[in-house]
């Protein structure tokens, strides 16, 4: 089971607990909702201890995973008890193409005739998905990778009669209109009109979407990109369910 940790604004002149756990089903999955209060003048001192707190009893009932609230700070309380944040690599990588996609449509070279680089450090499906997605949209893709590029150009070129340029070089890589990164590049000054790294979980990610009859039955309070990514690896959501949105 994964945790999902909000905040619950104090009851004025009602006493209660300061933290409550319970299971939740969220679209057909079971979650350990934990609730800690917080209020306007709750101290930091007093939310680390209930994090803390929290974190030991998660641990106890076999939580090792929780997604939690956007721009959570004592993510550090609970991993000194062997509690994690839910990743959401897996998600970013998913709907790496789609953001590419919404954040050229924002600038001002027409996505058609925009220059797209991406980077990665080996082969992966993620990776061969990505570029495929963005070979089929945009005219001009160019592939960094050490080993296995080759192979992916031939089959595009067979299957869909598109290509790829394989091994840019550091300047073709910095001129391009959207940089996409699996890995870090160091040596890249990364001043790209669009940047993703998508190996960094701490950029901030774009608007996600769901339709309507899914959207109302999220838990608010909760980290949206967390949560989506705890459902889809669950299998409760399909990768064509969770959309880059403009919002």
């Amino acid at each position: 089971m994964i945790g999902i940790l909000l905040w619950k604004e104090p009851q004025g002149g009602i006493r209660q607990r300061q933290m409550t756990l319970a299971e939740q089903e969220i679209l057909h999955m079971r979650f350990l909702r934990v609730e800690i209060v917080r209020g306007p003048r709750t101290v930091d001192a007093a939310l680390r201890r209930r994090t803390a707190a929290a974190a030991k009893r998660m641990r106890k009932m076999g939580v090792t995973r929780v997604v939690l609230p956007d721009g959570f700070t004592y993510a550090a309380q609970l991993e000194r008890h062997g509690v994690q944040p839910v990743s959401t690599l897996a998600l970013r990588r998913r709907l790496a193409a789609d953001w590419t996609r919404q954040a050229l449509a924002r600038g001002e070279t027409p996505p058609g005739r925009a220059k797209i680089a991406v980077s990665a450090a080996q082969m992966s499906g993620e990776l061969v998905r990505t570029v495929t997605e963005l070979a089929l949209r945009h005219r001009y893709v160019a592939l960094d990778v050490p080993y296995g590029g080759e192979e992916l150009c031939r089959r595009l070129r067979r299957e869909y009669g598109v290509s790829l340029l394989l091994g840019p070089d550091k300047e073709q890589l910095e001129g391009a209109d959207a940089l996409v990164l699996f890995d870090p590049r160091i040596d890249l000054r990364q001043r790209n009109p669009v940047v993703l790294p998508l190996y960094d979980e701490r950029a901030p990610m774009m608007p996600l979407s769901l339709p309507p009859a899914l959207e109302e039955r999220l838990p608010e309070g909760a980290g949206r990109g967390q949560l989506l990514s705890a459902l889809m690896e669950a299998g409760v959501l399909r990768p064509g369910q969770v959309g880059a949105s403009r919002a």
